[in-house]
């Protein structure tokens, strides 16, 4: 089940998109703004090339593509991710996944002995690398019994879609660091990137900065900064354009870094999640928009 987390109306300007036809999977869309469930789909197995293009179609229209009922081993799980690109390891040297016997796939499990999770703020995955990754691909084997550990998705299309026309441009052409001491401790990547950026497959614009990771705009003094920061951190989070997924077991989330935030709840103490996930190394630093 999915749950459109839809709060007060607002005047979210979105462009038109040409209607996709998929013929080879089902495309269920999970809120107006982002996500959609993909079904007559088997992991397990070798996919045909018309089902990856509709995938791959599917994963720069929504955003963030759900599964569900996939027993994936790590054959499976590499095997997919692969077709968008090049697997990569996490850039943090402190982290609270673990690694496995498998270099590419890292464990994510939480029980009555965690201190803490990954992912509790808004945030895109290691945006302080000089090139973030393009996406992450997180499979959950075992999820709580009586529910809980959902995961939110916010669209940064959509939150920049519904800034005004003054704030877009204030907004274009400056730059903010982003540091993975904040996160990851000592040992990890600083980068700037560009505060607006665009996609590219899709060219649409959206907003690069994150809470986790994003320490301050470099063109402003820090008390600007702080401030601006402050209201784009609200303003991404909001529930206008998110959506909420709720975890079954066999389950698997796959989300566009470039164009997707994501924030897990930790509500489920002292209750066990736990699963596996992959990253698919991005190709270029984001571009300014």
């Amino acid at each position: 089940m999915f749950t459109s987390t839809v709060g007060a109306p607002i005047a979210a300007r979105t462009p038109d998109q040409p209607a996709r036809r998929y013929t080879s999977i089902t495309v269920t869309p999970a809120s107006p703004h982002i996500g959609a469930e993909i079904t007559d789909i088997d992991l397990t197995s070798d996919l045909s090339p018309q089902q990856i293009a509709e995938v791959k179609d599917a994963f720069v229209q929504y955003q963030v593509l759900f599964f569900r009922e996939q027993k994936i081993s790590f054959d499976d799980h590499i095997r997919f991710a692969s077709l968008f690109g090049t697997l990569g390891r996490h850039v943090g040297a402190q982290t609270i996944s673990k690694p496995t016997d498998h270099p590419l796939v890292r464990k994510f499990h939480y029980d009555e002995n965690s201190q803490r999770i990954s992912g509790e703020s808004w945030h895109s995955d290691q945006s302080c690398a000089p090139i973030p990754p393009l996406g992450s691909m997180l499979y959950n084997h075992t999820v709580p019994p009586d529910g809980g550990g959902d995961t939110l998705f916010a669209s940064t299309y959509a939150a920049y879609d519904a800034l005004s026309d003054r704030m877009k441009t204030f907004l274009s052409g400056l730059t903010a660091t982003h540091d993975g001491a904040r996160v990851f401790g000592p040992g990890t990547p600083k980068s700037s990137h560009p505060i607006i950026i665009r996609h590219p497959e899709s060219g649409r614009r959206g907003i690069f900065v994150n809470w986790d990771f994003t320490s301050h705009i470099n063109e402003l003094p820090r008390s600007e900064s702080d401030a601006i920061l402050k209201f784009l951190f609200r303003h991404i989070g909001r529930d206008e354009w998110a959506c909420r997924f709720r975890w079954r077991p066999h389950s698997i989330a796959f989300w566009d870094n470039r164009c997707a935030q994501h924030k897990a709840l930790w509500d489920y103490w002292p209750n066990v999640r736990s699963g596996f996930r992959v990253q698919i190394e991005g190709s270029a630093p984001p571009i300014a928009g």
